[in-house]
């Protein structure tokens, strides 16, 4: 299956994207960088799960995406009590963790119900 081709891969590419708009301009680099690299780390390892041949690699690297997502929504709660981040586009992206979340643990479900069907 190619990754490009599955929502939550689509979706959280298109927030990472969001990420490095919002703190293109910031000069808290070390803020910057920490909720840049988590949300550019949920995507990359989709993509990097879905290259591996086993379901067992494939779960390994969405479990970590999916680690991903609740490291970047503590950043966002963050981010919005300090002032770096409007309540609006927080809570936009809080929900958007918590539906990629739910999509990668529906993923990770099939894959494992797949492999066990296999003969």
């Amino acid at each position: 299956m190619d990754f490009e081709k599955l929502s939550v891969w689509q979706e959280s590419k298109q927030l990472a994207v969001e990420l490095y708009l919002h703190f293109q301009t910031s000069r808290d680099y070390g803020f910057k960088d920490q909720i840049t690299r988590s949300g550019l780390s949920i995507p990359s390892n989709i993509a990097e799960g879905m290259s591996r041949k086993t379901a067992k690699d494939k779960c390994h690297f969405l479990v970590i995406a999916k680690a991903s997502c609740a490291e970047l929504r503590t950043q966002v709660y963050i981010g919005i009590d300090i002032g770096y981040i409007g309540s609006e586009a927080g809570q936009q992206w809080l929900d958007k963790t918590r539906h990629i979340a739910a999509m990668l643990s529906g993923l990770i479900k099939r894959i494992n119900e797949d492999a066990k069907n296999l003969p």
